[in-house]
């Protein structure tokens, strides 16, 4: 969002054309010819969605879905889209010569156009969470939230929701951190695990975005360049490798931690260290 607001926000869109008029949801009829000419007020982000504003009175929602993303690059022809990239499904050009594509191999993603008064009721955002960066998302509200579940821990903050925008490679990073097994029944966080799990989420998403996000499979930011989290990452993909707390260090008379460990949960890869995490 933020990459795609420095070529965007307050720029008209000389020429849009939609190359397919369906991705995991057909897109709505005319989407194309609403765009073309409108300036963009600006883009702001709801959960994993992230949000156009136009001047005309409506709104663009985008998800990127399992494996898309947008390439921003200079446009060369005088007046119209160069010619069809592979995966290119929606193709923007501004009137600085900013062409802006979302590209999908695997059409996961979505596009939809609302006007902007209605945002707020579209059926994939009007019951979302609390962001996790944002000061709605605190200990009280976490575990009045985790209050009587009887479901894990991981698969909690995984329920959009809860908390808007998590996804698994956030959730296991944060529950490290928070020394947190993926595996405790939800109910049980509360009081100081609640406080260490709210500030481990939101320590480690803070340092994703500043790395520009974690490059996996076909993840790129719109200047084409990676995101570099994965390096930092503690637990995720790593099953088998040595945990890297303190605490599982070898010590006299006690072994050391036997490594990362991934299980299933809820169809989705969870890895912990399950020393650490309790």
């Amino acid at each position: 969002m933020r990459g795609l607001a420095g070529r965007l926000e307050g720029r008209a869109i000389r020429w849009a054309e939609l190359r397919r008029p369906d991705l995991r949801w057909a897109v709505p009829a005319g989407f194309a010819a609403r765009l073309t000419g409108a300036r963009v007020l600006g883009l702001r982000r709801r959960g994993k969605y992230i949000i156009m504003q136009l001047d005309g009175g409506d709104s663009v929602i985008l998800h990127l879905g399992m494996s898309g993303r947008m390439n921003i690059t200079r446009e060369h022809g005088p007046t119209a889209p160069s010619l069809p990239v592979l995966h290119e499904h929606l193709v923007l050009v501004t009137d600085e010569g900013w062409r802006i594509a979302f590209v999908d191999p695997r059409r996961f993603g979505s596009l939809d156009l609302v006007r902007s008064e209605a945002v707020h009721r579209h059926r994939h955002l009007s019951s979302l969470g609390p962001e996790p960066l944002e000061a709605g998302f605190d200990a009280a509200y976490l575990a009045a939230s985790l209050a009587g579940k009887r479901t894990p821990i991981k698969t909690a903050l995984l329920d959009q929701r809860i908390v808007a925008g998590l996804g698994n490679i956030y959730v296991c990073e944060a529950l490290f951190r928070a020394r947190i097994s993926p595996r405790r029944l939800a109910r049980s966080v509360a009081g100081t695990r609640a406080t260490g799990l709210v500030t481990a989420i939101r320590a480690t998403l803070t340092e994703a975005i500043a790395a520009g996000g974690s490059s996996l499979r076909d993840y790129v930011q719109p200047s084409g360049e990676l995101g570099y989290f994965q390096h930092a990452w503690k637990v995720y993909g790593r099953e088998g490798e040595p945990c890297a707390h303190a605490s599982c260090a070898p010590c006299p008379g006690h072994p050391a931690c036997s490594g990362i460990t991934r299980l299933t949960q809820a169809g989705r890869s969870t890895f912990f260290c399950p020393k650490v995490q309790r």
